[in-house]
């Protein structure tokens, strides 16, 4: 094999060398067995012993920044965090989800990612610990996405807060929760004052009469974007579970442990995409292995017994890191299109020591089919597109390959290494390719390309219609779609040319509409409003001033 040293080469070398590398064996007992110094910390829901307390920390105040509500500004509350004894989890985040050029990007609450990801699996309890108005709007939103699991909450007021009494509460809530016949895991999220306040769940026991119990932190002044808050529970679940794996042997999962090597997939995505991806797999000797988030906590061990890892979503850097612990290899990019599909099984293939015939015959029997899915179905116009779902590189190389003529690629989530691979790819055909991308670079894009197509979040679809260019957001109607394979070779060109064969219908509704007016004209009038600018200003004023004076004196909402 050209005397590459392969990830199966560096399993089979780790029996001998020690547990660096190790692989992941399973009881007879079907019991999930936790022992040894890495799970020491451990209680006994019956009797629980005295909650630990956490280090006396001077009565906070507007003065020194402790107790700060959710009102105060990003640096505030950081400080506070910070002084609250939180700088090794701030300064972590810092280094797994950098903000540069600019601040945070504008999306929903960081914390909606990770609470997905724990309603999404299998008896795992979710439990949130932040202001009443964060922890509604959350809810609101999980449900609205389909989510029919209960979500617990551990309310505070000032004084439960600076007291240390709410970290007493979560902890009687969380030994309450903690039922083996109910749950494997507890998952316990603190939010912006809670984290700001040094709310410290690391002091929770690790474990319960068997129940799994993770605290994490999802500060919005922390955690960028809610698809990096993912990757803070995703990552926190996989290094649980390596902990696990590291004692001895673990509960094996409900599906039975298939013939082949598996390649762990990272990232969500369509149902139909890890289907395809083991069809293509197949003929390398090998098959796809669980999709991390997963949906059930033995899916973990799974992903941990994997061969090789692959990053379909480059900005997994917590869960990326567990995996690499564990000895297993990432490979960036996914299976979009042909160029990315050759390419993709070319890496696998030198990654797990695949002979190169059986590689090049993989190629020969799926490449085809994609060619003639992207031939069948072109795309012709101009687009830009940008999101905060973390696919946006993958379905512009899609969009390309089907003939579109992509100026522009936004995306809400870092650059990374496990990016590089797309990004070269789409800078080389002259896309401009933005990470941290904000609203004000998106809608810049927009107007300088001026295209058939705009793909974008919300505020950038409603400026799009309001300049009659055909739009579509990307969370719906794009990125739940197959991307993978012959099947995402078609996927997107049925909703693209549906959208872009709108744009005689938009010029009539503009031409139709002409002389209603717009912004502080916009309307039927007798006589047409004059702005007042000087107005405009003073209620400005006064409402900085309101605001100003909230965030001095605010200690919680």
């Amino acid at each position: 094999m050209d005397g590459r040293v392969t990830t199966l080469d560096r399993l089979a070398a780790a029996d001998a060398a020690g547990p660096e590398v190790y692989e992941v064996t399973y009881d007879d007992a079907g019991k999930v067995l936790i022992n040894g110094a890495p799970l020491a910390e451990s209680a006994s829901k019956s009797e629980p012993e005295p909650a630990p307390q956490p280090a006396e920390q001077p009565a906070p105040s507007a003065e020194n920044g402790d107790g700060m509500g959710c009102h105060a500004g990003k640096e505030q509350m950081s400080a506070a965090a910070r002084e609250a004894g939180q700088s090794e989890v701030l300064d972590r985040y810092a280094e797994d989800y950098p903000q540069g050029p600019h601040d945070q990007p504008q999306s929903m609450c960081p914390a909606f990612g990770s609470l997905r990801v724990g309603l999404r699996m299998k008896r795992t309890a979710t439990v949130l610990s932040g202001s009443a108005c964060c922890v509604y709007g959350l809810t609101f939103t999980s449900h609205f996405y389909g989510a029919r699991r209960t979500v617990g909450y551990v309310p505070f007021n000032s004084e439960t807060l600076v007291t240390g009494k709410l970290f007493e509460d979560i902890r009687d809530a969380v030994f309450e929760l903690a039922d083996p016949e109910n749950y494997a895991a507890v998952v316990v999220t603190n939010l912006c004052v809670p984290t700001a306040s040094g709310v410290p769940l690391r002091l929770l026991p690790k474990e319960i009469n068997g129940v799994r119990i993770i605290g994490i932190d999802v500060p919005g002044f922390g955690v960028p974007t809610h698809a990096e808050a993912k990757d803070v529970l995703a990552g926190a679940m996989l290094g649980y579970a390596r902990e696990e794996v590291m004692s001895g042997p673990v509960q094996a999962p409900d599906v039975p442990r298939p013939e082949r090597p598996t390649i762990a997939l990272v990232g969500e995505m369509f149902p139909a995409d890890p289907v395809g991806i083991d069809q293509m797999l197949a003929p390398l000797g090998l098959a796809a292995g669980p999709v991390v988030p997963t949906r059930e906590w033995r899916e973990l061990y799974a992903a941990l017994d994997s061969v090789a890892v692959a990053g379909i979503h480059p900005f997994y850097t917590s869960t990326f890191r567990e995996f690499e612990a564990a000895g297993r290899t990432v490979i960036g990019s996914a299976p979009v299109g042909r160029e990315g599909t050759a390419d993709w099984l070319e890496a696998i293939g030198e990654t797990c020591g695949v002979a190169r015939k059986k590689v090049q015959q993989a190629k020969q029997g799926i490449l085809p089919a994609i060619e003639g899915a992207l031939s069948a179905m072109p795309i012709k116009g101009r687009i830009t597109m940008s999101g905060y779902e973390g696919s946006e590189l993958l379905v512009a190389r899609l969009l390309i390959e089907s003939g579109a003529d992509v100026r522009y690629v936004g995306t809400a989530v870092p650059k990374t290494r496990f990016a590089e691979t797309d990004r070269d790819w789409l800078e080389a055909r002259g896309v401009h390719v933005q990470f941290r991308a904000s609203l004000e670079q998106d809608l810049a894009a927009m107007a300088e390309f001026e295209p058939d197509l705009a793909i974008g979040t919300t505020p950038v679809v409603q400026k799009a219609k309001e300049l009659s260019i055909p739009s579509l957001y990307f969370t719906n109607l794009i990125s739940a779609r197959p991307l993978m394979g012959p099947a995402g070779a078609g996927s997107l060109a049925m909703v693209i040319n549906a959208a872009l064969a709108n744009k005689a219908r938009f010029d009539t509704m503009t031409e139709f509409f002409e002389g209603v007016g717009t912004g502080h004209a916009a309307g039927v009038w007798a006589d047409t409003p004059k702005d007042n600018p000087n107005f405009k200003k003073k209620y400005a004023a006064r409402l900085a001033a309101k605001t100003k004076k909230v965030v001095e004196g605010s200690t919680g909402c």
